[in-house]
């Protein structure tokens, strides 16, 4: 596939997606990035603003099967993966796939489930398989996770560690619409006459594996790469920081920036895609000293603070090949 029929593609998707979601273009390109870089999300904003209808929107669009986990205390690891069930016709023990096995799995209050099933649902993730009684099993592909978890609520929640929240590509959150877009929200319900919305299919599983790789032959110019480089170093560096974002950061603003690009419709990456990334990709990364909390520091204000500290390279467009 092309960069611009990857980029059509993509601009389809978000097209149908704002059917749906109203006034959030940018945090939804972001989103879109996140998927077509081949990675997970997770959706952290207040309830009510559009996260779960967010993911299912992306889900009709992209063509994915789609399976939703409403994640709880009481919920146990083979209820997400699956698990071996006596068949009394046969003899046999027979295995029943989970909502994991899926082409897009909505990870619904993802802060509401205990360390073991958040460890289940990590191997998913990271090694897009799973291991019921000694079996290990491939996830269908594409395979993505959104999750959803909410910032002010603490009762009954086991916060994501470290290593959860490193495994995915991007955080974000879509915040309270304006008054405009509040109405135009309100004022879609009442013509459509019902609760229920859905958007159309635009890919498939298969064409979105295309657009994925058409993300692949992005050009990443070495100084856009040093720049990245150089913002992640630099939160490891910045006097607030206990513990600044891992290559994986790196990674993850490379790979995102490149799918950015193709939605923007671009077959290069330039510094701006970088910082329009940066707090997605790194917020999350970045733990902040404990004595600090009294200043209300945060892996935002690092990252904000290394943004306007690391210079900003010249953007380059490549020269095509074949050309003198």
């Amino acid at each position: 596939m092309t960069a611009q029929a990857a980029t059509a593609a993509a601009t389809a998707v978000l097209d149908a997606v704002e059917t749906a979601v109203v006034g959030k273009r940018e945090p939804l390109e972001l989103v879109l990035a996140g998927i077509l870089a081949g990675g997970h999300v997770l959706l952290e904003d207040l309830p009510g603003l559009g996260k779960t209808l967010a993911a299912r929107s992306f889900a009709q669009a992209l063509g994915l099967p789609f399976t939703r986990a409403q994640f709880t205390p009481d919920l146990l690891p083979a209820d997400l993966t699956g698990a071996e069930v006596y068949d009394q016709r046969s003899g046999e023990f027979v295995f029943r796939p989970g909502p994991v096995f899926t082409g897009l799995l909505l990870a619904d209050e993802i802060n509401r489930t205990p360390p073991k099933t958040q460890s289940a649902l990590l191997e998913a993730m990271q090694e897009r398989q799973v291991s019921v009684e000694g079996t290990t099993r491939e996830l269908p592909e594409p395979f993505h996770v959104l999750a959803t978890a909410n910032p002010i609520e603490h009762e009954g929640t086991y916060p994501l560690p470290e290593a959860q929240l490193d495994r995915f590509l991007l955080r974000l959150s879509f915040g309270y619409p304006t008054a405009q877009q509040e109405w135009d929200v309100v004022s879609r319900r009442i013509d459509r006459r019902r609760e229920e919305q859905t958007v159309p299919e635009v890919l498939g599983a298969a064409e979105l594996l295309r657009v994925q790789q058409a993300v692949e032959d992005v050009h990443v110019e070495d100084s856009v790469g040093h720049y990245a480089v150089e913002l992640v170093a630099a939160t490891r560096d910045h006097q607030h920081a206990l513990v600044g974002a891992s290559p994986r950061g790196t990674l993850a603003l490379i790979t995102c920036a490149r799918a950015l690009a193709v939605i923007r419709g671009r077959a290069y990456v330039v510094p701006e895609d970088i910082k329009a990334l940066a707090h997605a990709a790194l917020d999350h990364r970045v733990t902040v000293k404990p004595e600090l909390w009294l200043q209300n520091a945060t892996g935002a204000g690092v990252v904000e603070a290394v943004l306007g500290k690391v210079a900003v390279p010249a953007a380059v467009e490549p020269v095509p090949q074949g050309t003198a």
